[in-house]
């Protein structure tokens, strides 16, 4: 029987990174490996890589095997590194099949070099820019606390220059989300035209992720504080739909923002292409340099390691009951008062790594994002049903521009009361 389909995010120089931005959560990951002394010792092996390069080519179904590289900074591997994934992939890439590459950087290390790389293997590049400058400096500093902005921004030129196929990755932490209009301007001006927003949400004092959800699930009994940076539940919500607003007025078509993208496809009746608003989850995982395999990037550490490259087989890994069962929980954790919600379609209690406020009625495991996401999803509903209907006639959901907008349904009253305040 054909095995599923699944993805890898990897990650060959682990948590190492040229920079120091303040919300990172992976680079608190290098306390997993106390056997390495120096930054240099994190650095997939070439052993390591050659396995993984075989094994994953070799377990993908698909006519296309698509490889996504992430650190910490990958690009502080150097040029030479990637070369050498590339000739490893033509040399393992079973006939017939087709490779793709994916790299998400801080662009503060591209040059021209980099670039006229990225651009002859058709690499797609995650760009990571938090807005104009005055939001992006906040947090996203080098090791010695400089602001980086004039740095990435030049990526991005260079990015520009070779013609490199890239897009925008915006951590949407507090001080962005207070800017909405600000943000989206900047990055429709000066972006690729694909944007992705992350919204930022990091807990203190014991709050790791990766002890709340899954098999080994352990639920607080009381809601724990979240950083100050971390966004708040019902800011993001307005934050997207004031985007949204903006979007749906001119950009449909034009500019694509992921999260829009994927909830149009949910509310065209497609399914979810993003695992954060899928029913079940499993299907992405994460590969650190030593060649450890673990359930999630939201979830490295060591009970939700799943095994080594080097010394078991990646397939049966990524196919194991254990991966099958963390991914079946996302759906069969969630509390009452998300299968009663109406829309829960669209949202699907988002990410596992979220679920650590209380509902209403005094359940665990809530989404902190809860009132966020009703918020913003009772807001497009009758945009989203209008495009919808569009696609259903063959249609371009574009088409929306040129006609009269729907009436505003009022947020859901269960919006403002979704959980309560961490603080």
């Amino acid at each position: 029987m054909q095995k599923a389909p699944f993805h890898v995010m990897t990650k060959p120089i682990g948590p190492i990174c040229n920079l120091d931005c303040t919300y990172c959560f992976y680079l608190k990951k290098e306390a997993l490996f106390p056997q390495h002394a120096r930054a240099a010792e994190f650095r997939m092996s070439d052993a390591t890589l050659e396995s993984y390069i075989r094994q994953y080519a070799a377990s993908q179904p698909g006519p296309e095997v698509n490889f996504a590289w992430q650190g910490g900074e990958p690009t502080l591997l150097g040029l030479d590194y990637f070369e050498k994934i590339v000739a490893l992939q033509k040399q393992f890439c079973p006939p017939g099949k087709r490779i793709s590459n994916a790299i998400q950087t801080n662009g503060t290390l591209l040059n021209d070099a980099w670039c006229e790389f990225l651009a002859r293997e058709h690499f797609l590049v995650g760009l990571s820019i938090d807005g104009p400058a005055e939001l992006h400096n906040r947090y996203r500093v080098t090791r010695g606390g400089k602001p980086t902005f004039e740095q990435v921004y030049r990526g991005l030129t260079l990015l520009k220059k070779h013609k490199v196929d890239f897009n925008t990755l915006t951590v949407v932490n507090k001080q962005v989300a207070e800017n909405p209009l600000e943000v989206y301007e900047f990055l429709r001006e000066h972006g690729s035209g694909y944007i992705q927003f992350i919204p930022l949400v990091e807990r203190l004092g014991g709050g790791d992720n990766t002890n709340q959800y899954g098999g080994r699930l352990r639920i607080l009994s009381a809601m724990p504080e979240v950083a100050p940076w971390s966004v708040e539940p019902l800011q993001y919500g307005k934050f997207l739909s004031e985007i949204f607003d903006a979007w749906i007025q001119r950009d449909v078509g034009r500019i694509f923002v992921q999260i829009f993208d994927v909830q149009l496809g949910i509310w065209a009746g497609y399914g979810a292409t993003l695992c954060v608003f899928a029913e079940t989850c499993g299907s992405a995982l994460a590969l650190e340099h030593t060649g450890d395999l673990y359930a999630c990037d939201h979830f490295v550490s060591p009970e939700y390691k799943l095994g080594n490259i080097n010394t078991q087989r990646l397939d049966k890994m990524a196919n194991s009951p254990e991966q099958k069962k963390f991914g079946t929980d996302k759906r069969d954790l969630l509390p009452q008062y998300c299968r009663s919600c109406e829309v829960r379609f669209a949202c699907q209690g988002e990410c596992p790594k979220n679920r650590f406020a209380i509902t209403p009625d005094g359940e665990p495991g809530l989404n902190y994002l809860c009132a966020g996401y009703k918020h913003f999803l009772n807001h497009v509903r009758p945009q989203m049903l209008m495009m919808a209907e569009l696609i259903r006639h063959g249609r371009p959901a574009a088409d929306i521009m040129s006609m009269p907008q729907p009436a505003q349904h009022p947020p859901s009253p269960a919006a403002a009361t979704a959980m309560h305040s961490p603080q």
